[in-house]
């Protein structure tokens, strides 16, 4: 098969984190397209997601709380348990 030529643009950062990449895995930055646009046109779509919803402050400091254990309620063995607890008054 004939091969062609693609220029990309991208910030020098980028280009030399990604360099170093596939240089750690093994593989040519040109491999490392032609795996991503292979893989694209085999599956018809992006092989990953793509998203915009970035969390406000207050939901990182909940993730990051949840992720360290703090401010969780505590551990329950049973749904009477529970129950009680949150029909208690406080």
């Amino acid at each position: 098969m004939a091969q062609t030529n693609v220029n990309i643009r991208m910030d020098e950062a980028t280009k030399i984190a990604f360099d170093k990449f596939c240089d750690e895995i093994g593989l040519s930055v040109s491999a490392a397209f032609n795996i991503f646009a292979k893989t694209v046109v085999r599956e018809q779509r992006i092989p990953f997601e793509l998203k915009t919803e970035v969390p406000n402050e207050a939901t990182r400091r909940a993730i990051e709380n949840a992720r360290n254990g703090a401010g969780l309620s505590e551990g329950f063995h049973s749904v009477s348990e529970l129950m009680e607890a949150l029909n208690a008054d406080d």
